[in-house]
């Protein structure tokens, strides 16, 4: 990669602490809120008391800034995927947080995600898309994104409290998430090309806030409704998935094809079960910090 590649890979990196970080201090706030709170006034007004949510909102932010400098020098395709470190982050802070010891397997699965999302950046090798997004392209993208995420919503109020509950909102999350970094991403080219003008005039700057409001209010119902377990992989994976889709359909980032494909294969199965051992450590039917 060229230097302003690993700049922009080390920022996502630190985005994906910050958010970790973010993820547990939200977790703790949201658990505290009864059931019966949830959509409603009430459940949004306990979280604005609350210094522990207002923490994570703040480190939410600093976290911002650096995923808007991650995307500003790289493209969607490699920024949004190494946040997938979201994940085994936020579980290890969540356990020294609490002074609790890691399960058995804890850190061989956070190292298979580490791994293998490696792996298969490495092998993707992401490029910047030559291809601005018209009218049409911003239309068919938001309505597309807003659509998946009332599926979402809409299957979880016939469902009770609980994992299955937790995930759908999670993933509704991660498809604002994944709006909210392609809004990002033309804010900040709006920011290179014209300065701050240029930015505070575009209507994707105030696009990306409004998309990120409705994350961060779903993530907070997702948090509420079931352990961390069941959110966090969904949001991750994700945030992942639909920022990599976005970016291949709509901005034209390009990733090695041909023989590449096997070593892209094998990084993602490897995240996906590094994932997936994460979710099934002893204990993690309920977090530590619960």
């Amino acid at each position: 990669m060229t230097q302003v590649l690993w700049a922009s890979a080390l920022c996502a990196v630190a985005a994906a602490g910050a958010n970790a970080t973010a993820t547990v201090l939200q977790r703790q706030a949201a658990r505290r809120i009864p059931a019966t709170d949830a959509f409603s006034t009430r459940f949004v007004n306990r979280l604005v008391h609350s210094r522990v949510w207002l923490g994570g909102v703040l480190v939410i932010c600093g976290a911002a800034v650096l995923q808007a400098m991650a995307l500003l020098w790289g493209p969607l395709s490699l920024v949004q995927p190494i946040l997938v470190l979201e994940l085994p982050l936020a579980l290890v802070i969540a356990h020294v947080a609490t002074t609790a010891t890691m399960p058995p397997g804890g850190w061989r699965a956070a190292g298979l995600t580490a791994a293998g999302l490696a792996l298969a950046l490495a092998s993707a090798a992401p490029h910047e898309g030559a291809r601005s997004l018209d009218g049409r392209d911003w239309a068919l993208a938001v309505a597309a994104t807003l659509l998946a995420i009332a599926l979402c919503t809409g299957a979880v109020l016939r469902r009770p409290e609980g994992r299955a509950r937790a995930a759908l909102l999670a993933t509704g999350s991660a498809l604002a998430y994944g709006l909210t970094a392609l809004f990002m991403k033309e804010a900040m080219a709006r920011l290179a090309q014209g300065g701050v003008s240029a930015m505070v005039s575009a209507w994707q700057t105030y696009g990306c806030v409004a998309a990120g409001g409705l994350a961060l209010l779903l993530l907070a119902h997702a948090m509420q409704a079931g352990p961390l377990i069941a959110s966090q992989p969904a949001v991750t994976l994700g945030e992942a998935g639909a920022s990599l889709v976005l970016g291949i359909t709509f901005t034209a980032d390009r990733i090695r094809t041909g023989w590449w494909l096997l070593p892209q294969t094998a990084g993602a199965l490897l995240t996906i079960l590094g994932v997936v051992l994460l979710a099934r450590l002893p204990g993690s039917a309920e977090d530590p910090q619960a």
